[in-house]
């Protein structure tokens, strides 16, 4: 009796030997491939507790989270036959355990070979302004690449990306003047346009004064109002402006009388035939005086109110010296 009880338990602790031997664990981000006799089982094991038949099978865990494998820097030449050095990294992922597991030895060094030749074809694809502009563009190529291969092994590329693109010292000098001719060519564009904008202003400002002579008053009253805020400096205006005030309202009173005013000769007739002077003459020299002076309004000149002064001189001297000449030859006997 005794001896059968110890057989018993000499059982049970055998058979939990074995199935300890045989139990194993995978994890949840983990996929186990059983080999039984060295030839793979149809289907993986998931997570979780799994057994094995002992000293039957063996299992391996295949890993399949998103693995992050940089590319090493490769040296190319692009298109347009510039020397640059571009390194890339590469996201995958393995889509079937059985499959990377008996396909490829090793699919990470697989899939980094892979990145690698596919990362040079694309350099000697592409042009330097695409490498460093369009690389969304070259994204999907490289990966398209890399992915062709890697869908045999049961392995998935999620994203390829270039990280950064080496370009050598005189490229980048050359590069740099290149985007400074650009911006001072740029600046100087805004510039003249700015003077072409101002100029245009200025000149609807200078239309609007001609026609109306009290805003440029008021531009010059403008002006020495900002003159004088700053309390520094001393402001001399040797011409008032009430004097341009009252040739403005002379020239308008007198406007309507030019015709008259130009050729007072035949209104005293008779002191022009009595006396050695003879005030014909001198009606003449103030006529051609009074011409002189109106010669001397400039057609260049801009300003209204200085044409209208110069207007007022000439008929005001045209004017007063044939009236002073009949009083001189009635005290003659």
């Amino acid at each position: 009796m005794e001896g059968t009880v110890v057989a018993v338990v000499l059982l049970a602790l055998l058979g939990l030997i074995v199935l300890k031997s045989g139990m194993r664990v995978v994890n949840q981000v983990e996929r186990g491939v059983v080999f039984r006799w060295g030839k793979a089982l149809p289907s993986h094991r998931q997570p979780g507790i799994t057994f094995l038949i002992p000293f039957a099978d063996r299992m391996r865990k295949v890993n399949v989270q998103i693995v992050t494998m940089p590319v090493p820097t490769q040296e190319g030449i692009t298109k347009d036959n510039v020397s640059v050095k571009v390194d890339a990294v590469v996201y995958f992922r393995v889509t079937d355990p059985l499959r990377a597991a008996i396909e490829v030895q090793d699919y990470h060094f697989a899939v980094g070979q892979v990145a690698q030749s596919s990362l040079r074809s694309i350099i000697g694809k592409s042009d330097l302004d695409d490498l460093l502009s369009d690389r969304e563009r070259l994204h999907e190529g490289l990966a398209l690449m890399i992915d062709s291969p890697a869908a045999g092994w049961g392995i998935h590329i999620d994203r390829v990306e270039i990280k950064d693109v080496q370009l050598p010292e005189s490229l980048k000098r050359s590069m740099s003047r290149q985007a400074e001719a650009e911006r001072e060519r740029r600046a100087r564009v805004i510039t003249a346009d700015g003077e072409f904008q101002a100029a245009q202003q200025l000149a609807n400002a200078s239309r609007i004064m001609s026609d109306t002579p009290e805003a440029m008053q008021l531009r010059l009253l403008q002006t020495v109002v900002e003159v004088a805020a700053e309390k520094n400096s001393t402001l001399v205006m040797p011409f008032p402006v009430e004097l341009l005030r009252y040739f403005d309202r002379a020239a308008a009173n007198l406007g309507a009388q030019n015709t008259g005013t130009q050729n007072p000769g035949p209104q005293n007739p008779g002191p022009q035939s009595t006396g050695p002077q003879n005030p014909g003459a001198q009606n003449g020299e103030a006529q051609i005086a009074g011409a002189e002076i109106a010669g001397a309004q400039n057609p260049a000149v801009e300003s209204p109110t200085a044409q209208k002064a110069l207007g007022l001189a000439a008929d005001f001297i045209a004017k007063s010296l044939p009236e002073q000449q009949p009083q001189e030859n009635d005290g003659r006997p």
